[in-house]
């Protein structure tokens, strides 16, 4: 059992994790479709969130809604969790973690990076899904501006394409090329350059792509060797979180907490316990 997983980590039967993963791919790869073949020359602002610069547009609207429809056609009596229309429960104990891009800003610039991320949980079926007491059955990240697709499920293994995946293990930190994000807020990115400034000097490099789902898909192919960012909201968090746990890494957060808002930290074991270390001196999770 991985050191992440809950205790009573549930035992599914495999025919409905081929069902979920088969599902999830399926409605990724056609918000994929919708969203790249319908881009305009010019991707205009639908509206903000958390401030300004936190970006929503029209086809984040409108491939949400496809996600829905296409998940919902298949098992209606699934819940539903989405970015940008909110929490639907469901009475089958699964609920689908949706976030239609992933990357809106890269999106909104013409920029690759930028991904559907579909995901399958179970837990309590009376709040919202939550990172604490979820169970990632069944993930799928599709990125439509290059093609890649990756997908797991609980057990069995992390893929790109038929490709099975498994992350790389650096022989220390300073040998280890880190990515990150940063939040909207200009107080929050404020705090994380503080934080990142302490880190820079003991590691490789820090990349930052803008798109946490495909962060830590890349992390399990071995395109990076750590991964942390404080700020993931459960649809950022959920699919690429499986990805990389079935590729072998850890994903955690602080002191002893699992991965959520506060912090998400992953990599292969040795490798994040000491990244951990490092930030928990830093008081990552907890300097905003």
């Amino acid at each position: 059992m991985r050191e992440d997983a809950p205790v009573d980590e549930p035992v599914v039967e495999p025919a409905l994790l081929v069902e979920l993963v088969t599902l999830a791919e399926e409605a990724a790869r056609a918000a994929g479709a919708l969203i790249c073949d319908g881009r305009p020359t010019q991707v205009e602002v639908a509206g903000t969130k958390s401030s300004p610069v936190d970006v929503v547009t029209a086809m984040d609207l409108a491939a949400e809604t496809l996600l829905r429809d296409r998940l919902l056609r298949a098992r209606p009596h699934d819940g539903v969790l989405g970015e940008e229309q909110g929490w639907l429960p469901g009475t089958s104990g699964v609920t689908w973690v949706l976030d239609p891009i992933d990357g809106t800003v890269n999106y909104l610039y013409g920029l690759a990076n930028y991904a559907v991320l579909v995901a399958a949980v179970i837990g309590p079926i009376d709040a919202a899904p939550d990172p604490a007491r979820w169970t990632v059955l069944a993930a799928c990240v599709h990125a439509p501006g290059d093609g890649r697709t990756y997908t797991a499920t609980l057990g069995g293994g992390a893929w790109r394409d038929g490709r099975r995946l498994a992350v790389t293990v650096p022989p220390s930190l300073e040998q280890c090329l880190v990515g990150t994000g940063f939040g909207y807020r200009s107080e929050v990115r404020e705090a994380q350059g503080r934080v990142l400034a302490g880190l820079v000097p003991k590691v490789r490099d820090i990349r930052r792509m803008g798109s946490a789902g495909l962060d830590l898909c890349t992390l399990a192919e071995g395109g990076l060797d750590l991964y942390y960012e404080r700020g993931l909201n459960p649809w950022d968090l959920a699919a690429g979180s499986l990805i990389a746990q079935e590729a072998g890494a850890r994903v955690s957060g602080l002191r002893g907490n699992r991965a959520g808002v506060t912090m998400t930290v992953a990599g292969t074991p040795p490798r994040a316990a000491e990244l951990i270390e490092v930030l928990e001196r830093a008081d990552a999770d907890m300097a905003l």
